[in-house]
């Protein structure tokens, strides 16, 4: 089994509950993934005290997905730069 391949297992804290996360990736990635959705919700809880957990997930889970669509136009639009540069 290479190490791609094998399964890491985490225990990670998030917004107050824990879980066990299991992936091929490495270890710091998946602490590093659950401590910024932790993040993510404790700083939603602190805006918006009065939500419950479930909302509080739902809109960590919609702003951590608006930052991967953006994240990804922007790539785009460098790797286009980049490609009409090469045209030059």
């Amino acid at each position: 089994m290479s190490t791609k391949d094998k399964i890491n297992r985490v225990t990670a804290r998030i917004h107050e509950d824990e879980y066990v996360i299991k992936g091929n990736a490495e270890r710091k990635h998946i602490e590093k993934v659950a401590a910024y959705v932790d993040l993510k919700m404790t700083q939603l809880t602190l805006s918006n005290r009065y939500l419950n957990p479930k909302k509080i997930a739902v809109l960590a889970a919609v702003n951590i997905a608006d930052e991967l669509f953006r994240l990804q136009e922007d790539y785009e639009a460098l790797i286009k730069l980049l490609d009409e540069d090469k045209k030059v």
